[in-house]
């Protein structure tokens, strides 16, 4: 029985976007009715681009303060017993968020990112909302935003993660893996096994973010690899870029599957979901010099969980890039651990909260 389904997520960056994009897919595949929402569009005018403006700013232009904020207000507090801090922001959303609500009238609501996480849980735990609500957590090291015991079910990309929304909310969480498009199952790391410079992908997100990126693909073309830089849609770094010898520099793609296909390592700094897209395409990712707060957590929790390789310094990146470039026991380790991270179908369980909601009546 088809159900209709609301997926809020948010632009910044692009990954909580894609994560979006294919539940939606996956959900109309199996009949379902699905309309997507940005979370920031449902603020008061304005609001959502300064959030989103700010957010970029500091990211790019002043990491520590991105890194005192972090601490401040998202590094995990075990603290038993404690509800989670709730952003001020979820309150502002809440109005636009019952109007949308009461126009769609979806049977269940899925997350994929923190703030649309407060807004559902918050207006759950007080009565606001009667629509069973997902949080599909896309982040590995999982931070104090995500965490709002009014959502009835935590999807999450790995165990730790689960368990730690378990322990954060007292709700249920299930571990599905990362959601990426199945043409990321089908491609990935079989080029340049006989002879070549090995393709390195070396990701700046979808803003091009990132501290050293030229610098470290000068350092992997000087040693042999062939560095493919990801600058999105900063395109004074894709410039810049361009003038690096041995360097190739792309802006803004779709075709990131292709990407993977012809790649031997991603050179990763956020753990989002470029790193899971290499998961999924069987591409070892090497952790290195991530951005600022939840990008440095996020790439040393998957590091801790065995799925990628940190490098420390220069050195350790260019002995892990040439290792894990090399076909051997090390390659084939890491692509056996990325796709046993991916367990199940989050969508489906998304559309079995509101089966069991009707059950209960």
């Amino acid at each position: 029985m088809g159900r209709r389904c609301l997926v809020l997520t948010a632009s910044m960056g692009a990954g909580h976007d894609a994560v979006a994009r294919e539940l939606a897919r996956r959900l109309r595949a199996d009949g379902h009715d699905v309309l997507v929402r940005d979370v920031l569009t449902l603020l008061p005018p304005g609001t959502g681009p300064a959030v989103r403006g700010f957010y970029r700013f500091v990211i790019r232009r002043l990491p520590v303060v991105y890194t005192a904020i972090h601490a401040l207000f998202l590094a995990p507090r075990p603290r038993p017993g404690r509800k989670p801090d709730v952003s001020p922001m979820a309150a502002l959303a809440e109005r636009r968020t019952a109007a949308l609500v009461a126009a769609w009238r979806p049977e269940v609501i899925v997350s994929t990112f923190h703030l649309a996480g407060q807004v559902t849980g918050r207006m759950r735990g007080h009565g606001a909302l009667r629509v069973p609500c997902a949080v599909f957590v896309t982040d590995f090291a999982v931070h104090r935003a995500w965490l709002e015991p009014g959502n009835d079910l935590y999807l999450c990309v790995s165990e730790t993660a689960a368990r730690a929304a378990r322990d954060g909310t007292g709700r249920p969480a299930i571990a599905t893996g990362p959601v990426v498009p199945p043409e990321f199952h089908t491609s990935g790391g079989r080029a340049h096994d006989a002879g070549g410079r090995p393709v390195v992908l070396l990701s700046g997100g979808a803003w091009g973010v990132g501290p050293g990126l030229l610098r470290t693909a000068g350092a992997l073309a000087r040693h042999g690899f062939e560095p493919v830089l990801l600058c999105g849609r900063d395109e004074r770094l894709r410039r810049r870029a361009e003038r690096l010898p041995g360097v190739r520099a792309l802006g803004w793609t779709d075709d990131m599957p292709g990407l993977m296909a012809s790649a031997r390592v991603l050179v990763d700094n956020a753990a989002g979901q470029t790193a899971a897209q290499a998961l999924a395409a069987g591409v070892p990712v090497v952790g290195y010099r991530p951005i600022a707060g939840h990008g440095a957590a996020g790439v040393r929790e998957m590091a801790a969980e065995g799925l990628t390789t940190y490098a420390g310094d220069l050195p350790g990146l260019l002995a892990a890039v040439g290792e894990l470039a090399r076909p051997g026991a090390a390659r084939e380790r890491r692509a056996a651990d990325g796709a046993a991270v991916f367990r199940t179908d989050a969508a489906r369980l998304v559309a079995g909260l509101a089966d069991r909601a009707e059950l209960r009546g």
